[in-house]
């Protein structure tokens, strides 16, 4: 290995989960040049699920962030925060920020995704995002006074933040246009039965209403109706944080994500992307997929790691990776365990395993014989033997699939 490449320069931006795992993966897989972590906030990197739960209810001293564990100095790895980037210049390998130009020899864009505002709403006092550490601070007192609260879409998060208002005695209702919890994301026959899950907990869920408006203490709905509301809580999607990059040349879909090639590569020379900010082609699934969850931004920067270093061994001694995984997420809400793995279309099939009307249930897709996805509640069992099944791309049998009494690993063929 040559001197240059013992001083090559690796600029990670974006401090969450991808890239903080990206810059210990390069330490871990032998990359020997520099690695500089910048992060836009001001705190110490930390772990983002359990600001919906852990941090929100306040568990343990304001101060006990969740805190990733990592001795950035000892692994050496230069750690900037609170500095923000604001451009790209590929042909000069120069990062923009708000605190001057950063050189660079490989850039890893790790940016995340950023909460979609509600239109209007902006500004408005009372009205949260869920996201980072100082928004589930501010979010602690609210729920600490018990007032009423109003969640503006019913999806993962949406529904998590209902858990914990309601763990704290706060009287909340959750609005949805579309007719069903959980739209886009799951088929309305499996999230249908998940409407009991919002009365038994003691949330009101109304769906098919639209929000017409956010005024301080209250939500405007489009039939007229006004909900009291010490606090909004807004979580109607998120989208990549990658507005920065306009007018770079690095290429973008039309959901704003870094179109990165199956080695997490970008358009632009030297640049790779990875985690929530970045799409990539999955030939396990036939598509290009954009997966914004926990999982992907963990085992993508191993993929990013390893084909870094392959390029400092000019003798072949390392070969670049495709990235192709299994998506993985959970989710705890209403006292239930809620895991999904794969990825499944609107032409696969679907077979229930066991009655949504128990308290343990699983569905599974099957695109022809192999198994292509798994949603689990309370079955985490399923979820560990159905994850196998899946990375294998083993036939299995749908009898068995279907029969919840016989173990899901039995099924294959």
């Amino acid at each position: 290995m040559s001197d240059s490449q013992n001083q090559r320069r690796v600029v990670i931006v974006g401090a969450g989960m991808a890239g903080v795992q990206t810059a210990v993966q390069l330490r871990e897989q032998g990359w020997p040049g520099s690695v500089r972590l910048i992060g836009a906030e001001p705190h110490p990197p930390y772990d983002r699920p359990p600001l919906s739960k852990a941090v929100l209810l306040g568990h343990g001293e304001p101060g006990e962030v969740p805190l990733f564990d990592i001795d950035f100095a000892g692994l050496g790895i230069e750690l900037e925060l609170g500095r923000t980037v604001t451009g790209l210049r590929p042909g000069e390998r120069l990062l923009e920020t708000d605190a001057g130009p950063v050189h660079y020899d490989r850039l890893v864009l790790a940016t995340g995704a950023e909460p979609v505002a509600l239109p209007g709403s902006e500004g408005v006092p009372g009205v949260h995002l869920l996201r980072t550490l100082d928004d589930a601070t501010r979010l602690r007192p609210v729920l600490a006074r018990g007032g009423p609260v109003v969640v503006v879409g019913a999806g993962w998060i949406g529904a998590e933040f209902a858990t914990a208002a309601r763990e704290r005695g706060c009287p909340v209702t959750v609005v949805e246009a579309a007719d069903r919890p959980l739209p886009g994301a799951l088929p309305a026959e499996v999230t249908e039965p998940m409407r009991a899950w919002y009365a038994d907990a003691g949330a009101q869920l109304r769906t098919g209403v639209a929000v017409a408006g956010v005024e301080r203490g209250a939500v405007l709905l489009a039939a007229g109706t006004r909900l009291p509301a010490e606090a909004v809580v807004v979580g109607i999607g998120a989208r990549p944080a990658t507005g920065w990059l306009a007018g770079s040349g690095v290429e973008l879909g039309t959901d704003g994500a870094v179109l990165a090639d199956a080695q997490l590569r970008t358009s632009a020379p030297d640049v790779l992307a990875v985690g929530d900010c970045a799409s990539f082609p999955s030939a396990r699934y036939g598509e290009r997929l954009l997966v914004h969850h926990w999982d992907n931004a963990l085992q993508g920067p191993r993929t990013v790691a390893a084909n870094l270093v392959a390029e400092c061994h000019a003798d072949g001694a390392a070969e670049a990776q495709d990235y192709d995984p299994v998506p993985y997420f959970w989710s705890e809400q209403f006292g239930r365990f809620v895991q999904y793995a794969g990825h499944h279309g609107d032409g696969d099939e679907l077979v229930w395993r066991g009655s949504p009307d128990e308290p343990a249930w699983s569905v599974c897709w099957l695109r022809g014989e192999r198994l292509v996805a798994l949603l689990a509640v309370g079955r985490p069992r399923d979820l560990t033997q159905g994850r196998k099944l899946l990375r294998a791309g083993t036939p299995v049998d749908r009898a068995l699939v279907a029969d919840p009494s016989v173990a899901l690993k039995k099924a294959a063929r």
